[in-house]
């Protein structure tokens, strides 16, 4: 997982990825020189130094650049704590665990085994985050992910559908509900975030009230066929969503794939990323995770697994020594046992 798009010097993401897939139609003769074709492509190598450019301000594609929900939850957070410093109120904060000599706290959520459920309530919150810091001016509202259009139940959408913004409570039911009905994992929450961002990106589209249930339905799909090994079908999630059709679910994961123009790749560099993002905005929303004492049995498990790694380093630097100082016969030696 981790291949690089197609570039362009345009600022858009998506012309920048198609420019170069846009050939000149041109057969040019064998006694021509390939100036005077008239074709002048670029080679391989400066197409790849003008994408690692340009993609550094795309977050879902590269690790250095910052994430979108991080940046937009900044401006709440601030206004928070100033609020919270004009009024002499101290910061509610849950109260912390400290670790201590006869007690060390640790929490069960890591990079690679993520909590559950303490993942998707920060996955919903950085969706919230988006929904209310989103442009103000407004994009382009895509048919596909207008819910007036292609409604996921049956009952008749409010006539101000677009108007009031979800709460954050709202999301994470809606998230919970499809993860746990299709027992996805917290892995795949985070890729789900990684696709939302890069289409909003890809697209220039704004993720809003009209819209933001397909759009996570949409990732999550799609998330979940390319992370799990065992992906659940578009008809499970029929299953799920009782009013919605099957002909609408592949509609809406083809157009969601043109939209990501088929880069579904996460490099793990990018995965971590978001990851300690989310970390962050739990700790800046006071959405700490679980801490639970360290038991014996947990220690031992900890203690083994690190003697196995050491061993294991051992072996791979032992290995690589004996690689480098290989013994070979002398020539001596080999002209004795060639007259033996």
């Amino acid at each position: 997982m981790g291949n690089t798009a197609s570039c362009c010097v345009s600022s858009s993401p998506k012309l920048r990825r198609n420019a170069h897939s846009r050939l000149e139609s041109c057969r040019p003769d064998a006694d021509l020189s390939r100036e005077d074709t008239g074709c002048n492509l670029q080679h391989i190598s400066d197409r790849e130094n003008i994408d690692d450019l340009n993609m550094e301000f795309n977050p879902s594609d590269h690790p250095r650049a910052s994430t979108i929900f991080l940046s937009k939850s900044q401006t709440d957070v601030r206004e928070k704590r100033k609020s919270l410093f004009i009024n002499h109120h101290p910061p509610g904060q849950i109260a912390r665990k400290y670790s201590s000599c006869s007690t060390i706290f640790l929490d069960d959520s890591t990079v690679s085994q993520p909590n559950l459920k303490y993942t998707i309530k920060c996955v919903a919150l950085a969706i919230y985050y988006h929904i209310k810091n989103r442009d103000p001016d407004g994009r382009m509202l895509l048919d596909i992910f207008d819910e007036n259009l292609h409604p996921l139940s049956k009952s008749e959408v409010p006539p101000d559908y677009d108007k009031h913004n979800p709460e954050q409570k709202q999301i994470y039911r809606f998230v919970r509900t499809l993860f746990s009905a299709a027992q996805l994992t917290a892995e795949c929450a985070i890729v789900t975030l990684v696709y939302l961002e890069r289409l909003l990106t890809y697209a220039e589209i704004d993720i809003c009230p009209a819209n933001w249930k397909r759009i996570v339905l949409g990732a999550i799909l799609l998330a979940s066929k390319v992370w799990d090994d065992q992906a659940v079908w578009n008809v499970d999630y029929c299953q799920i969503l009782k009013d919605i059709t099957v002909e609408d679910m592949n509609e809406l994961e083809r157009q969601f794939l043109e939209l990501l123009q088929f880069n579904i790749n996460v490099p793990s560099s990018v995965y971590a990323k978001y990851y300690f993002d989310l970390r962050s905005l739990a700790e800046a929303n006071n959405l700490s995770f679980p801490l639970e004492p360290l038991s014996r049995e947990r220690a031992h498990k900890l203690e083994a697994l690190s003697i196995r790694l050491w061993r294991l380093q051992v072996w791979e630097e032992v290995s690589r020594v004996r690689a480098v100082f290989q013994w070979r016969p002398s020539p001596a030696s080999a002209r004795t046992s060639t007259r033996t």
